[in-house]
């Protein structure tokens, strides 16, 4: 005669066999330390930042040619339409006054002629230039958003960074508070 095991006890006893079958992976033993995986220090603006480019018109710029004046660094993009719509003031900040320079950075992946086609369109006086996003100027951090305007005083020191729109009025009062 067979003997039946009730169906209560069964359940328990087979998940006590499977449970002891069961056994916790090893641990293998590390010979080496495994490689940490290292993210590089964010990059931030140098406090005397330089700048040595070719601008859109063909010519040098130069960051340094510049000391004596206030200048104003504007990371920008044509496809970006704050940076667009503050263009004119920017321009007229730079023709106006005589104590501030104003640069444009294209931060974006543009050739000459199709930038040249562009400022056709909308024009500005001072000078542009056009930057690698992939290689961005090494005196500079990396822009977060656009534009990105900094504001350096006469003696080429970074003197207040703006994330946004800025105005002439912003720039002059940030003038204003640092002399």
């Amino acid at each position: 005669m067979t003997r039946k095991t009730p169906l209560p006890l069964l359940l328990p006893l087979t998940l006590l066999l499977a449970l002891a079958a069961c056994k916790p992976a090893q641990e293998p033993t590390p010979t080496t330390p495994a490689p940490v995986d290292e993210t590089p220090a964010e990059r931030t603006t140098a406090e005397f930042p330089t700048l040595k480019m070719k601008a859109v018109d063909g010519s040098d710029y130069d960051l340094a040619a510049h000391r004596g004046k206030w200048v104003v660094v504007n990371f920008w993009a044509t496809w970006c339409a704050p940076c667009r719509k503050e263009m004119p003031e920017l321009s007229a900040l730079h023709a106006m006054r005589s104590n501030i320079e104003v640069v444009g950075l294209a931060y974006e992946d543009i050739e000459v002629p199709e930038m040249q086609s562009f400022l056709t369109k909308h024009p500005v006086t001072y000078p542009i230039v056009i930057v690698d996003p992939f290689d961005p100027p090494a005196d500079f951090a990396t822009p977060r958003g656009l534009p990105l305007t900094h504001l350096l005083d006469p003696q080429g020191k970074l003197a207040h960074t703006f994330l946004g729109p800025v105005t002439a009025a912003d720039i002059e009062k940030q003038i204003a508070a640092g002399k």
